[in-house]
C-alpha cells in the first residue's frame, strides 16, 4: 500500500475508535431511557435516534453542515467562543461517524438492557443497594455482552461511513479522507483501479475482523457471566 493509502487506513481507525469511545456512553444513556423510561415524548426520542437508519447519509451530512458549519448556530458559537471548528477537520469526521453509528449502538445496548431480569435489581435493592448501585453492580455486568457488541458494531459502522462524512467535511487527505473516501477518490482517477482494489480488500478484511471480534467477545463475556 502507498503512504497515502496507509494514511487513509490509519485515519479510518482513529476516526472509528474515537467515534465509538465518545458515542458508547451516549448510547447507554439513550438505551436506558428507551428501555426503562415511561414518559411523554419517548416515541419522539426513539424516532430521532433511529432517523439516521432511514434517511440518506447525505441528508444527515447536510444537517450536520447546517448545524455545525461556520454559519450554523452551533458551529458559529463553538468557533467564536471556543475556537472549535468541525468542517474540513478530523473532529468533523468523528462527529459524522458517531451520528451514523449511534442508532446501531443504541439498539444493541437496549436489547441487552431489556434482557436483564428486573427481579435481580429488586433483590439488590432489598439488600440495601441504591438504584445506582444496583444498576452498576447487577444490570451493567449482565448487559456487558450487549455493550461490547454494540461498541464493535459501532466501530465497524464508523469504518464504513461515507455519505455523511463527505457531505459534512469533504474529502481532505490526512484530515477527513477515510477508507471509503479514499476508495471514491481512487475510482475517480484514470489509473486508480489498482489502488481502489487494495483499499476495498482492506475494508472487507477490517469489517470481517470487526464482526468476528464482536461474535467472539460476546460469547466470551457471556461465558464469564454464566449466560451460556
Amino acid at each position: 500500500m502507498t503512504p497515502l493509502e496507509l494514511q487513509a487506513l490509519w485515519l479510518s481507525l482513529q476516526v472509528a475508535a474515537t467515534a465509538t469511545a465518545l458515542t458508547l456512553p451516549v448510547a447507554l444513556l439513550l438505551a436506558l431511557a428507551l428501555a426503562r423510561g415511561r414518559w411523554p415524548g419517548k416515541a419522539l426520542l426513539e424516532a430521532a435516534v433511529n432517523l439516521p437508519l432511514v434517511l440518506p447519509p447525505v441528508v444527515i451530512g447536510y444537517a450536520l453542515l447546517l448545524g455545525f458549519g461556520r454559519q450554523g448556530p452551533l458551529g458559529r458559537w463553538l468557533h467564536e467562543w471556543l475556537g472549535v471548528s468541525f468542517v474540513f477537520s478530523f473532529r468533523g469526521a468523528v462527529l459524522a461517524a458517531a451520528v451514523m453509528a449511534l442508532p446501531l449502538m443504541v439498539r444493541a445496548v437496549r436489547q441487552a438492557l431489556e434482557a436483564v431480569d428486573r427481579g435481580l435489581e429488586d433483590a439488590a435493592r432489598t439488600l440495601g443497594a441504591s438504584r445506582l448501585d444496583a444498576f452498576a453492580s447487577v444490570t451493567l455486568p449482565l448487559a456487558a455482552p450487549g455493550l461490547l457488541s454494540g461498541a464493535v458494531l459501532g466501530f465497524a459502522a464508523s469504518l464504513g461511513e461515507f455519505g455523511a462524512t463527505i457531505t459534512f467535511v469533504s474529502n481532505v487527505p490526512g484530515q477527513t479522507q477515510t477508507l471509503p473516501l479514499a476508495i471514491y477518490s481512487a475510482l475517480q482517477s484514470a489509473d486508480g483501479e489498482a489502488a481502489a482494489l487494495r483499499l476495498v480488500a482492506c475494508s472487507v478484511l477490517l469489517a470481517l475482523a470487526a464482526l468476528a471480534l464482536a461474535q467472539w467477545s460476546h460469547r466470551r463475556v457471556a461465558g464469564w457471566l454464566g449466560q451460556r
